[in-house]
């Protein structure tokens, strides 16, 4: 493929700007322009791991300038180079874009999972890191679906803002009518939800209205405030013989 590139010329290369910029993590900025160009590539050679299967495509190659330099200044241009092995029958830049359009949606999944349960895996073990990675994909999933649940922002919001605005956020346990309730915090208290998360206030029942036909004033009857202003009611003593 290095060989395949390299023979490409100089005066092949086509200038193509991006309607979406890409963001270069080691140059650490965002990337508005590049060139493109295309070869052809015999894939799948090696006899003895694929017999019989070699396969002679398109390959399509993306390069970016990489302008990061130091005190002695740019000697001489440096590209970094994306290659496709395709068998698309639409045009160059067609072709290209639609690629990158569906490279950027899986590029973003895998910087999410190297954020986040990706990041460093947890034993030696073929099998144990094959258990962890599909835990990890079944847990961005869910939180990707709880984004979508959440509001219209975090639907678009990476792991690590989910993670902090649905997921580590304190909350107290109550239970009530057999349920587990969470209180989260109020507005304005450090770690505050989304509003879309935040339990809907229980309605209160209406207070009855006032019954005016109840007499009023003179006309009620006496209600006695304590034992000593109550009427005496004469005792009646009989004698048994």
């Amino acid at each position: 493929m290095k060989a395949a590139i390299a023979g490409i010329g100089e005066d092949t290369w086509q200038t193509v700007r991006f309607n979406r910029p890409v963001f270069d993590d080691r140059a650490k900025r965002w990337i508005h322009e590049g060139e493109i160009a295309e070869t052809t590539l015999e894939a799948f050679t090696n006899v003895t791991q694929n017999p019989d299967r070699a396969v002679t495509a398109r390959l399509i190659v993306r390069r970016t300038r990489i302008t990061t330099t130091d005190a002695t200044g740019e000697l001489f241009p440096v590209w970094r180079y994306h290659a496709v092995f395709t068998d698309s029958p639409h045009e160059l830049l067609t072709a290209e874009a639609e690629h990158r359009g569906r490279a950027g949606t899986i590029e973003q999944v895998f910087a999410d999972l190297n954020d986040s349960a990706a990041a460093h895996l947890p034993s030696g073990q073929l099998a144990a890191n094959g258990a962890w990675l599909s835990l990890a994909a079944l847990t961005h999933n869910l939180m990707r679906a709880a984004g979508s649940l959440a509001s219209q922002f975090h639907a678009k919001a990476r792991t690590a803002t989910l993670r902090r605005h649905l997921i580590t956020i304190p909350a107290r346990i109550a239970r009530s009518a057999r349920r587990i309730v969470l209180h989260l915090p109020a507005a304005g208290t450090g770690n505050r939800p989304s509003p879309a998360c935040s339990p809907q206030p229980t309605p209160r029942r209406p207070r009855p209205a006032p019954d005016h036909t109840r007499p009023q004033g003179a006309d009620r009857r006496p209600q006695w405030i304590s034992r000593t202003t109550r009427p005496r009611t004469p005792h009646t003593h009989h004698q048994h013989y």
